[in-house]
């Protein structure tokens, strides 16, 4: 028997909670709500084998709350550990769930008022991560007999690689530009240093009345287009992820719960950097790719299956080496500033020396408890479809390389998964610099060169051993 089961929960902050994924060290409260977020769940069984995917709708999830969520749902239901998978879209407008911008480990000094350095606040954490278990047992009261459907289309112009090579031949982040400003266009910027990946994939589970149980879309951006809005700043929403599952209940009604697989976008954002003038449109992008969804869904054929299956397994991943002088610098200001130095009489903004400082100083830390950074990769069998979860911000090259490697018919990759990491850069990348190969090592840019690629080669291995029967 092939069942599967999906539920929903409106994990909408309330008003102040500090919205992370902006400058460093900033408060960023919440004023507004441009769309809701949700934590949403759904679930998978064949006789033998159940499979749960969680995702919420916020920017970061910690190890210690997805350890929390998984945990219930072992203690509630039974299911394996390794089968329950948690997935943050990293909408840039919510809040985090978890501390994550400096090592759990670091003494920085943080109380309940200035928590908010550290990017999730205790309350907001509990609260969306408690919703996350209600939405896996929405999800249990609503299994049934099922259907599966899968495809595939293309929908390019919507993520741009956002790592982009300048005529000295480092690499900048290129923001919006007009030509009131820039008549000329960015002159000094040469390429797009790495390419996009433009699938869109849309998994579909169907009940025997042919209604929708849930539906799962895997797209790949960075999900900032309300973030890069300035009147938007103190904003909620769930950007592009969120408008496309309100167009998807819009057709097929409230009962069926859309999720998005947000995939390696680590170096991908959702503007052309050689446009000019270019509005950034969560709404836009959102409606484009559920046209795109639709006209998959007009092609699907649905089949029952029982071919359900998963595995986990670690991977030791390497630290990178911190620079003679850049840990000189680092204890001399850690030294005169052992906790958090604010540089505003409010309180509300750290120096920006001492946040980058602490930020390399919590790789020393999280050394110590983890000698090697022990990387959690996950793969879910769903009939000819595989899921991987892959913590941290992977560059897209290796989604990419993955769908090339793996004996799976289709494919989908899931980013910030299980436990904070960071950015997980090309090798090559490294030299360039950047915000996500930062030269002063931060807390986000810790993993040695060559870490994306063992994590490619270690995950297509752990694929291959769910189609062993079949080789």
């Amino acid at each position: 028997m092939f069942k599967a089961g999906a539920g929903m929960i409106d994990i909408t902050p309330v008003a102040g909670t500090h919205l992370a994924g902006a400058a460093y060290g900033e408060y960023r409260p919440a004023e507004m709500v441009l769309d809701p977020l949700y934590a949403k769940a759904v679930v998978i069984q064949s006789d033998q084998v159940s499979l749960c995917i969680v995702t919420l709708d916020v920017i970061i999830i910690t190890e210690k709350y997805c350890e929390k969520i998984r945990s219930a749902v072992v203690d509630l239901y039974g299911f394996s550990h390794d089968a329950i998978m948690v997935h943050a879209i990293q909408t840039h407008s919510a809040p985090g769930v978890g501390g994550f911008m400096f090592d759990q480990d670091h003494p920085v000094g943080l109380t309940p008022e200035t928590e908010f350095l550290n990017g999730g606040e205790t309350a907001y954490s509990e609260f969306a991560s408690d919703k996350a278990i209600q939405a896996v047992t929405l999800a249990m009261q609503n299994m049934r007999p099922a259907s599966l459907g899968v495809g595939r289309s293309l929908a390019d112009h919507l993520a741009f690689n956002r790592r982009l090579v300048t005529r000295k031949g480092s690499v900048v982040m290129p923001g919006l530009w007009s030509t009131a400003s820039q008549p000329l266009g960015p002159a000094d910027l040469l390429y797009y240093e790495g390419p996009t990946d433009p699938e869109v994939a849309v998994l579909c589970l169907r009940d025997d009345h042919m209604d929708m149980i849930a539906m799962l879309l895997h797209f790949t951006c960075h999900p900032v287009n309300v973030f890069s809005t300035v009147r938007s700043w103190n904003a909620v929403s769930s950007d592009w992820p969120g408008v496309w599952t309100k167009e998807v209940q819009n057709v097929f009604g409230p009962s069926c719960v859309p999720l998005v697989l947000n995939g390696c976008c680590g170096n991908l954002n959702p503007w052309d950097p050689f446009a000019p003038d270019f509005v950034a449109d969560h709404r836009r992008m959102g409606k484009r790719l559920y046209q795109v969804t639709e006209n998959i869904i007009k092609k699907m054929r649905f089949q029952a299956t029982s071919e359900l299956d998963f595995r986990s397994s670690q991977v030791a991943l390497d630290y990178r080496q911190i620079p003679e002088q850049r840990q000189a610098e680092v204890d001399q200001i850690i030294g005169e500033h052992p906790q958090v130095w604010f540089d505003d009489p409010m309180r509300q903004k750290t120096d920006n020396r001492w946040f980058l400082a602490a930020s390399t100083k919590s790789i020393e830390f999280c050394k110590i408890r983890m000698p090697s950074f022990l990387y959690e990769v996950q793969a879910f069998r769903i009939g000819q479809t595989v899921v991987v979860g892959w913590p941290g911000e992977p560059f897209v090259e290796a989604q990419l390389a993955l769908k090339t490697m793996t004996p799976a018919q289709y494919t989908m990759v899931a980013h910030c998964t299980a436990q904070y990491v960071g950015y997980l850069p090309t090798a090559d990348a490294y030299a360039r610099g950047g915000h996500e190969a930062n030269p002063d090592c931060t807390y986000w840019a810790k993993l040695a060169p060559g870490s994306l690629e063992r994590v490619t080669t270690f995950t297509k291995d752990l694929i291959r051993t769910l189609y062993q029967q079949e080789q």
